[in-house]
């Protein structure tokens, strides 16, 4: 049996401790983004998991929200807010096996999914460039606040017409209406136009 020198040994020991650790600083840089769609503007959450020390780091919009520098616990919620109106944002961090985790977010308690399909039904959206510039008008159907690029409950002026209201609001120097109808189609409930200067525009989905 051949002899081998404790150096050896010791030296090829630290070398499988060596790709050990660095197969596990690989590890470390995993990043998920999310882009969230709220009256106020389309949010990007992004966020760093060190699976090697459960640091977690959150940005909104590339600003820095949450950063915990060392943690135990590689599992859990993080949980934080998102745009002017504050909205609750969790992130869920759910151990599936080993070095796989599953990221999941939240949005006011609900899942992106869903949150997203419920908020299709309570706003409308439309996107229109005016004097060279974008801009994204959002409804929300049940207070009638109106936003328009992240500004709320902009000053309208509500009447009655003879096919249902009006909500008048200007941008710019540019007259802007929406205009709410009641659909012959039961499903489709009541119908919200925007019209600018005269020009109906048409509606996005987000």
């Amino acid at each position: 049996m051949t002899h081998v020198p404790d150096s050896q040994i010791f030296f090829f020991n630290l070398s499988l401790f060596c790709c050990q650790v660095f197969y596990l600083e690989k590890m470390t840089d995993l990043v998920f983004v999310w882009e969230v769609a709220l009256s106020d503007g389309v949010h990007k959450i992004e966020f760093e998991h060190e699976t090697t020390s459960g640091k977690p780091v959150v940005y909104v919009d590339g600003k820095e929200q949450i950063r915990k520098e060392w943690m135990f616990k590689l599992v859990g919620k993080e949980t934080f807010t998102v745009g002017a109106a504050k909205t609750k944002a969790t992130i869920n961090i759910d151990a599936i096996s080993g070095f796989a985790y599953e990221y999941t977010l939240e949005i006011n308690g609900k899942s992106l999914k869903k949150y997203m399909e419920n908020r299709s039904k309570t706003t409308n959206t439309w996107v229109l460039s005016l004097d060279g510039v974008d801009c994204r008008v959002v409804l929300e159907k049940d207070t009638m606040d109106v936003w328009c690029n992240g500004k709320k409950k902009m000053e309208t002026a509500c009447e009655f017409v003879e096919d249902g209201t009006e909500t008048h609001f200007s941008v710019g120097d540019h007259d802007c209406c929406i205009k709410a109808v009641i659909s012959r189609k039961r499903r489709e409930g009541i119908i919200h136009t925007l019209i600018v200067d005269d020009r109906e525009i048409p509606e996005v989905l987000e």
